[in-house]
This record gives structure tokens, sequence and C-alpha cells, in this order.
């Protein structure tokens, strides 16, 4: 099978994968925000053992010079995804549904999706260039994280009066941004081969950044200690797990 082929296999797969908390929510509403916690922090856990055990590595080995600053566009990736955030109020946290009064809060969460899906079509695609493991380890990353942004965007649009058929569209359609991401870099990718160790960097840092300043702090507002411990393991567990699955691929490959 082509590069093409597995590229768009696992975009489609990880938006798919995405889709599965929201479509639970809609079936199955009080188990979903239950466990929902619990995704959020094995998410981060697998966002930065992705970051730092996969994507910053191959970016260091894929600069070829001194030129390019790899820490540079880590903390400009981290900036980006901050603006992005600030610019369309769009969180990526299952609790962060508090807005303003009278802002168009549906249309922003669409906007928001869409740019935030494309992004890690992208990030999926260039890392599927590089080889197939570390492309593989990104989508899971990419699918970790965004099960429970799904519950918390479908549980928004369902508060706010959108049916749920609606609703499900919707999101469907906004997932599929990720496969025309996916599709243009490796259409332009020779224009990119000498960019790859900065889009690689600036994934890392967007990684770090939803990690650390969406998920992350839902433990520590957790205030039943229980909870809090489990969401603790939760997040180590995904670190282990991306670590395992990066092992396990190494050696397959």
């Amino acid at each position: 099978m082509d590069i093409l082929s597995y590229i768009i296999i696992f975009t489609l797969l990880g938006s798919v994968v995405s889709l599965i908390g929201g479509a639970l929510l809609l079936t199955q509403e009080s188990f979903t925000l239950k466990i929902s916690h619990f995704l959020s922090a094995f998410a981060a856990g697998a966002l930065l053992g992705t970051a730092f055990f996969d994507l910053l590595p191959e970016a260091f080995e894929e600069k070829l010079t001194g030129e390019i600053n790899i820490f540079l566009w880590i903390l400009l990736g981290i900036l980006a995804f901050f603006l992005l955030e600030r610019f369309i109020h769009h969180h990526d946290s299952p609790r962060s549904t508090r807005v303003e009064a009278g802002q168009p809060v549906v249309p922003l969460i669409v906007i928001g999706d869409t740019v935030h899906n494309f992004v890690d079509g992208v990030a999926i695609a260039a890392t599927f260039l590089i080889s197939i493991p570390l492309g593989v380890v990104t989508t899971m990353a990419v699918a970790a994280h965004e099960i429970p942004q799904e519950i918390a965007d479908f549980g928004l649009m369902l508060s706010r009066g959108v049916k749920r058929g609606k609703v499900l569209w919707i999101n469907l359609l906004s997932s599929l941004s990720a496969l025309v991401g996916a599709v243009l870099t490796f259409i332009y990718r020779d224009s990119l081969e000498g960019l790859v160790p900065i889009i690689l960097a600036l994934t890392a840092g967007f990684f770090i950044y939803i990690a650390s300043a969406n998920l992350i702090p839902e433990i520590h507002s957790q205030e039943n200690k229980k909870v809090a411990f489990w969401e603790t393991v939760c997040l180590f567990m995904g670190v282990v797990v991306i670590y395992l699955a990066i092992f396990t691929l190494e050696g397959a490959g």
C-alpha cells in the first residue's frame, strides 16, 4: 500500500474514532459525561508522549543543518494555538462550555473544529511522509484528544438547541477538513520537504499546548480526590501507551 493510501485511511480512521465520543453522548449521555474526564486525562498523556517521544526526536533527526531552531518553532506552535483559541473562543476541554451572552456559539464551534481538524490532517500526513510508525502514533494521539473534544462540542450544541441529527452531520462534515489538510500536504510534499522539521516542531507545540493548557487543568480542578487520582493514573497511562506503541511499531518496522 502506498503512502497516500495510508494517509487517507488513517486520517479517515482518526476522524471516525474522534466522533465516537460525540455519538456516545447522543445515546448514552450520563455514562459519556461520567467518563469524559478520564478520557481527557488519557488524551493529555498521549499528546505529551507523542510530542516528547516521537515528534521532537524526529524533528531533530530531520534537521540537517543548524539553521532551523527547533525550540523556537515549538514555542511558536504553542503561541499559535493559544492565539487560535483566543480568536475563535473555542476550547478543547469537556467542561469549558462558558460563553458570553449573545455570542454566536455554534458557528464559532464549527469554525474552530474545522481549523483544528485541518491542522490535525496536516500533522498526520506530514508524519506519514517521514515514516509509517510515526504517522500511526500521531493518528493515535490525534484521535485520543479529539474524543473528549467532540463530547464537549456535541454537548454544547445540544444545549444550544441544535437537533441531534444536525449535530452529528455538522461534526461529520467538519471532521472531513482533516482529510483536506492531509491530501494537500501530500500533494505539496515536495515544496514542504525542507519544512518537515518545522512542521513536526509546530505539531509538538500544538500537542503540548492542548495537553498543558486545556486538559491537565481539568485534573487540578477536580475536587473529588478519588476521581483526581484516577485521572492522574489515566494521564500516565496515556504516556505509557504511546511509549509502548512507538517501541512496538519501531521494532516491527
